[in-house]
């Protein structure tokens, strides 16, 4: 087994584990949410718009089937490797999905293997940046050394708990679909 390193920010912080666990996930995890498709110009733009009107739905209360306890999660999916766009979701997990509202989205993450990587962010206001540095590392050093290809079922989610709302130490773990090389 090999020895779990971190990436740093800065000369104390953490930023993200540089070797992940291995899991197998046995069932797909449901989502109810939003979605927009963006690239890699226009990223943190969208991301942010689609979190501020993903929040004002939150505030209604209405998540039918929500899980509990809570979970949020934020996938990437159906890269284009031409254009550089893909679709971004953001919703909260679901223990089904009865009906899909106008203008929401759902979606099943597919059961399968997956590398975790747990991601500390120097505070709550640097999670774009911690998950793009940690996006980077995996596809451009991780991958090529890991023995692993990506899995084209879907390229990665963030899986967001009751962990990164702490005031303190706030963490996620991002999820990277794998098969064998």
């Amino acid at each position: 087994m090999r020895k779990r390193r971190t990436k740093m920010i800065g000369a104390k912080k953490k930023a993200f584990d540089t070797e992940p666990r291995m899991i197998l996930l046995k069932e797909p995890i449901l989502m109810l949410g939003m979605q927009v498709e963006t690239g890699m110009k226009s990223v943190f733009r969208d991301v942010s718009r689609l979190g501020k009107r993903w929040q004002a739905f939150k505030r209604t209360g209405m998540i039918p089937n929500r899980k509990e306890p809570w979970a949020f999660v934020a996938v990437s999916k159906d890269h284009d490797q031409l254009n550089g766009r893909w679709n971004y979701l953001m919703g909260d997990v679901v223990t089904r999905v009865d009906a899909v509202p106008s203008g929401f989205a759902s979606f099943a993450i597919p059961a399968g293997r997956y590398a975790v990587f747990t991601l500390r962010p120097p505070n709550r206001f640097a999670w774009g940046m911690t998950i793009g540095m940690a996006k980077r590392y995996i596809y451009a050093e991780w991958f090529p050394n890991s023995g692993f290809k990506p899995d084209s079922a879907i390229s990665d989610f963030e899986l967001h708990d009751e962990r990164s709302t702490l005031k303190r130490g706030p963490s996620i773990d991002l999820y990277v679909a794998v098969k064998e090389a």
